[in-house]
């Protein structure tokens, strides 16, 4: 009789599922610990005071260096918001499976959203650089999130912060990775860096199928695989390798020497690495 095998599809997405789970559980401030920096530069450097080194930065620009090399696993796989994301896009259609509707998926494509998290960021910004956003209280969503997560429902004075992390929620589960592809400062952050591209997901363009595009369609930021051997990365890719699950030919594969082609190893490799990563720099 022969063993049941876990299809490599479920398999790698169990992992995620799992690798999500153990950050969010061991590191569910990582990203407000490295944007805690990125609003403390822009505070010191409006103030006129020197940029003072702190365990913030310390996280940023480990965070920084570890995507510079590895992407942005850590968007990912790590971050407590696009965890939360999954799994409320998850949740929604679970549900409509069950109510046996078709769920709701928002994708638009045509419109250049994704330019938005960059205005969140060039605002947050002016209002750290003005010394205004010390000022401003119960309105971040990011700290309803936070005070939710810590076990904490007292939020008396965020109902601005309530609604703006309502209607995230909302845009989670109708559209696939919506705050890490349209709203987080942080992304934008990420997406800038120069990625280096020997780890990130390629594929060989004559090897696919005719008028395949299953790689595209199943992106949740709407991306096409880039051509194997080529340097150009895309700042938008979460890494969520999703596209090598699906590809019918096996022809989208990451990773280096030994590891390109077992992308479940190297999912796992760059998790530890990962943890370590955060562990050093004192999460």
């Amino acid at each position: 009789m022969k063993k049941k095998t876990i299809p490599a599809k479920k398999l790698h997405a169990y992992i995620r599922a799992a690798i999500q789970v153990v950050f969010f559980i061991c590191f569910p401030s990582a990203f407000t610990t490295a944007f805690s920096a990125i609003k403390s530069i822009f505070t010191q450097i409006g103030s006129q005071a020197p940029i003072v080194w702190s365990s913030f930065l310390t996280v940023c620009l480990a965070l920084c260096a570890f995507t510079i090399v590895f992407g942005r696993f850590f968007c990912g796989y790590a971050c407590a918001f696009g965890s939360l994301g999954d799994a409320v896009r998850s949740l929604y259609v679970f549900i409509c499976k069950k109510c046996k509707k078709k769920p709701i998926t928002w994708k638009p494509k045509k419109l250049p959203l994704h330019f938005l998290k960059y205005g969140v960021l060039l605002v947050v910004g002016c209002l750290c650089f003005t010394g205004v956003y010390s000022d401003l209280k119960g309105w971040n969503p990011w700290d309803v999130f936070s005070m939710l997560r810590a076990g904490n429902i007292h939020l008396g004075g965020y109902w601005l912060g309530i609604l703006l992390f309502a209607g995230i929620l909302v845009g989670m589960a109708l559209c696939e990775r919506f705050f890490c592809r349209f709203l987080c400062p942080m992304g934008a952050v990420f997406s800038l860096l120069p990625m280096l591209p020997m780890f990130s997901v390629r594929r060989k363009q004559e090897q696919c199928a005719k008028g395949c595009s299953a790689c595209t369609r199943c992106c949740p930021a709407d991306l096409t695989l880039p051509e194997a051997g080529s340097w150009s990365v895309n700042g938008e890719c979460f890494q969520c390798q999703k596209c090598v699950d699906i590809c019918p030919k096996k022809n989208a594969h990451s990773g280096i020497g030994k590891l390109r082609g077992n992308e479940i190893w190297f999912t796992i490799l760059r998790a530890v690495v990962l943890g370590v990563v955060l562990v050093l720099a004192g999460i």
